[in-house]
C-alpha cells in the first residue's frame, strides 16, 4: 500500500473549496486537469455523496465520494481502477486559515497488477509534487 500526503494553502473560502471539490456538473472536466470529458460519467449522485468515474484513458477510477460540509472533509473511496483496482482512495481535509483555506490531502492506493505496484512504489518519491500541481489550479492554491 502507498500513501502519500500533503497540503495545500487555496486562497477560496473553505465553501467554495468544497463545492469545486463536490461539484459533479460537466465543468468537473474544465476544472480538474486530470480529468477529461470522455471519463467523466455521473452514475449516481445524492445530497452528500456521489458515484462517478473519472480520470483519463490512460489512467481512470471509479469512486464513491462523501462529503460532511460541517467538518469540511471528504471522503473518496475507489471502487475500480484502470491503474490500481478497488480499494484506497482520497481524503480531503479543509479548513479554514487566514483568508484562504488549508486543504490536507491523504491518497492511499492498494495495488494489485505489476505495472499499479510499480506505480504505488513511485508515489512517496514524487506523488506529493506532481499531485500538488495538480490541484493547483482548480483549487487557487499556492
Amino acid at each position: 500500500m502507498a500513501v502519500v500526503r500533503f497540503h495545500l494553502k487555496s486562497s477560496l473560502s473553505q465553501a467554495d473549496v468544497l463545492a469545486v471539490l463536490t461539484d459533479f456538473t460537466p465543468a468537473r472536466a474544465q476544472a480538474w486537469p486530470s480529468i477529461d470529458a470522455e471519463h467523466f460519467v455521473v452514475h449516481e449522485l445524492g445530497d452528500t455523496w456521489a458515484e462517478v468515474t473519472e480520470g483519463t484513458g490512460a489512467a481512470w477510477e471509479r469512486a464513491r465520494y462523501q462529503w460532511d460540509t460541517g467538518s469540511g472533509k471528504v471522503t473518496v473511496t475507489t471502487l475500480d481502477s484502470k491503474l490500481f483496482g478497488a480499494g484506497g482512495g482520497w481524503v480531503f481535509r479543509t479548513t479554514p486559515e487566514g483568508e484562504g483555506t488549508r486543504v490536507d490531502v491523504e491518497l492511499t492506493r492498494e495495488p494489485t497488477a505489476f505495472k499499479g505496484r510499480i506505480l504505488a512504489g513511485l508515489l512517496p518519491l514524487i506523488g506529493a509534487s506532481s499531485l500538488r500541481k495538480s490541484f493547483q489550479q482548480a483549487l487557487k492554491a499556492e
